[in-house]
């Protein structure tokens, strides 16, 4: 344990606790193996998702936990199950027909439809590697074709024919009457055409792993479970990893409960333990409905990251791992803004508040100062009430509004004027939809013209302006200013929510914002 452990533990973030059980597992020191193994995996006959990196950085996350609060050495492999057999064609790949030829057959014989890889598998392989590499994670790659082939998985994959029955019997009550009669845990690679068979087999010699079944010909073959000839099915195959690699540590989503369970018990036949794992909850879209790929409902990767920094989206991953959240495109703004939030509050924290600081786990310790003079939030309504569409418009605005502030100063700020520029074009200016003013709102436009009027242009104390803008609705006698804020959004940004008025004004402008009320009565 090391100095700071009884401090980590203590914040009770949830990567501490998740880390804490690795701790217990190993009280009486390090695995035989001399490392505490994290495994993520990954199914290569798509791309990279959101769900990848959000298995990823929250495993990341332990494993920095793990490191606070041990000195046992750590590692994190991302697992490609490439030795898998194509069972249906991509949506979104060119050159259909090349995959369309090679159904049923492994990932890595399958032919690369772009053109730049021997196969399929290594192609996705690669797009993982880059994809993990772009967000900085530290992990070593496995390979499931490898790990087959290499002899790797050989002795546990003999171990499963020794122990076959009782293998089997963990799986079929789970299975359909029909299912039953061709279930293996063995998926034999055929011989005459290289696919990965799905076909009852015959146990011929348990020690010495051999094996029977009917190849695609229909002729009586006997093979080898070991050397890369069988892959196993996956709730097998997922145990046999445990059991060949030793892992210590792996989530999964809650939809796969099921399989942790079945696996797990698996694991034990074969004479081990089951890693420590997280259940995580799914993400839901605006309507409360589960995200699917095939649907395209709520947000992809690449739309956060179009619209948002990956230390946002890092965030959010890291926000109650066990809640089903909404995921859809109103939720960046806001973890945009309290990322910075947790950065600013981190640099004036005790040691114990900064192990309960999300930002600790983003970076693991290591967070840099990025201030702010505007919020993300206050920067979009900006956009919109300038109508700017470069950043050269906002820098001259926020450098009126905070002495001092350019691109170079906060290069942090320079980046989000980009997310913010694209995310007005995207998603608030096709929306926007101004209303005229009420007769009581329209007193209450009128005394704040008044109050602004006599304030000094350059103005930008947000509080004051504020206090200001308090009065106004008050001298309409609103019974609940919430309904005054909201005639501002609505009347003079055409949105349904907006900022705090007396930042905005300070950050727009005196001059300006008259300009704009005006504007609005008038039409």
């Amino acid at each position: 344990m090391t100095n700071n452990s009884e401090l980590a533990l203590s914040s009770n973030a949830w990567p501490f606790k998740e880390a804490e059980k690795l701790v217990k597992r190993y009280k009486d020191g390090a695995p035989e193996k001399g490392y505490i193994l994290f495994e993520t995996g990954y199914g290569p006959s798509g791309l990279p998702h959101l769900g990848t990196f959000g298995e990823v950085a929250r495993t990341t996350m332990v494993m920095r936990a793990f490191q606070e609060i041990s000195d046992i050495p750590t590692k994190l492999i991302c697992f490609s199950d490439d030795m898998d057999g194509l069972r249906k064609v991509p949506g979104n790949v060119p050159n259909q027909e090349l995959l369309e030829a090679a159904l049923n057959k492994p990932l890595t014989v399958v032919p690369d439809p772009f053109g730049t890889h021997p196969s399929f598998g290594e192609h996705n392989n690669a797009r993982l590697q880059s994809f993990l590499d772009q967000f900085g994670f530290e992990y070593e790659f496995y390979s499931a074709t490898d790990c087959y082939k290499s002899g790797r998985f050989d002795e546990t994959l003999l171990k499963i024919c020794r122990l076959y029955d009782k293998v089997i019997k963990v799986i079929l009550p789970t299975l359909g009457e029909e299912r039953r009669k061709t279930y293996s845990p063995f998926l034999p690679i055929c011989p005459v055409n290289g696919e990965v068979l799905q076909v009852p087999v015959t146990i011929v010699d348990a020690e010495a792993g051999i094996i029977s079944f009917e190849d695609s010909a229909g002729n009586q073959v006997e093979t080898s479970v070991t050397g890369g000839k069988v892959k196993c099915q996956w709730k097998v195959d997922w145990a046999m990893r445990w059991d060949a690699l030793d892992v210590d540590y792996e989530m999964a989503g809650k939809d796969l409960d099921e399989s942790v369970k079945l696996s797990s018990i698996i694991r034990r036949i074969l004479g081990g333990k089951p890693p420590e794992a997280l259940s995580y909850e799914l993400f839901l879209d605006e309507k409360g409905q589960k995200i699917s790929k095939s649907k395209g409902n709520g947000v992809s990767l690449e739309d956060w990251l179009a619209y948002a920094s990956p230390e946002s989206l890092s965030l959010y991953m890291f926000q109650s791992p066990r809640k089903a959240k909404r995921l859809h495109f109103d939720v960046i703004p806001k973890a945009v803004d309290e990322y910075y939030t947790f950065v600013a509050k981190y640099q004036e924290q005790e040691q114990v508040d900064r192990y309960k600081n999300p930002v600790w786990h983003i970076h693991g310790g290591n967070v840099g100062s990025a201030t702010l003079p505007v919020s993300f939030a206050l920067l979009l309504n900006l956009v919109s009430a300038a109508n700017a569409e470069d950043k050269e418009t906002l820098w001259g605005f926020v450098a009126k509004y905070a002495e001092g502030a350019t691109a170079d100063n906060y290069p942090a700020l320079d980046g989000l004027m980009g997310y913010a520029l694209k995310y007005y074009e995207d998603f608030v200016k096709p929306n926007k939809s101004f209303r005229t003013a009420s007769d009581q709102e329209r007193i209450a436009f009128n005394s704040l013209l008044k109050r602004l009027k006599v304030l000094d242009k350059n103005e930008n104390n947000a509080e004051l302006i504020m206090t200001e803008v308090y009065s106004a609705g008050k001298d309409a006698e609103f019974e609940n200013l919430r309904d005054w804020f909201k005639a501002c959004y609505e009347v003079l940004l055409g949105q349904s929510q907006g900022p705090r008025m007396g930042g905005f004004i300070a950050l727009y402008g005196v001059e300006a914002t008259i300009e704009l009320i005006e504007n609005a009565l008038n039409d």
